[in-house]
C-alpha cells in the first residue's frame, strides 16, 4: 500500500511536528492542556510516512464535535495534498458518525480550507465569523 493516503489517529509525538507546521504558517502553537486529550484527539493523513495534514477534534457534551487547527506540511507539494486534506475532512465526519456525532463544526482560517468544506457538503458562513458546519 506504498503511495497511498494514510488516515490514523494522533499519536504523542505528532504534538511536534504539528508545533513546526504552526510556527511555519505563523500561527500561534497551542499548548498540550488546550488541545482535546492533551494534544492525542486528533487525526492525520500521511503518505509513505510524511505527514501532510491533520486536525484535532473536540468532543462536547452535546451530539456536536469541532474538527479545529486544521493545519498543513508546508513541505508537502505532491499533486494529491487536495485530496489529502478531504480524506482528513471525511474520515472524521466518518469516526464521528460512528460515535452518535450529528453535528460538526470547524472555524475557517483560509479560503482554499473553506471551499473544501463547502466541497463536502459543509454550511460555510462567509461573515468575518467564518463557521462551518456540517449536520451529520
Amino acid at each position: 500500500m506504498k503511495n497511498e493516503l494514510k488516515f490514523r489517529p494522533l499519536k504523542k509525538e505528532d504534538y511536534e511536528t504539528i508545533c513546526k507546521w504552526w510556527k511555519w504558517w505563523r500561527w500561534p502553537v497551542i499548548p498540550r492542556e488546550m488541545l482535546p486529550d492533551k494534544g492525542k484527539s486528533g487525526f492525520i493523513v500521511e503518505k509513505n510516512n510524511i505527514p501532510i495534514v491533520s486536525a484535532f477534534l473536540y468532543l462536547t457534551n452535546s451530539t456536536g464535535a469541532l474538527l479545529e487547527w486544521i493545519v498543513s506540511n508546508p513541505e508537502y507539494r505532491e499533486d494529491d495534498r487536495k485530496e489529502a486534506i478531504e480524506l482528513l475532512i471525511t474520515s472524521a465526519e466518518d469516526v464521528c458518525k460512528n460515535m452518535g456525532i450529528t453535528y460538526m463544526f470547524s472555524i475557517g482560517r483560509s479560503k482554499h480550507l473553506m471551499k473544501t468544506h463547502e466541497k463536502l457538503g459543509w454550511q460555510v458562513d462567509k461573515k468575518p465569523s467564518y463557521e462551518i458546519i456540517k449536520n451529520l
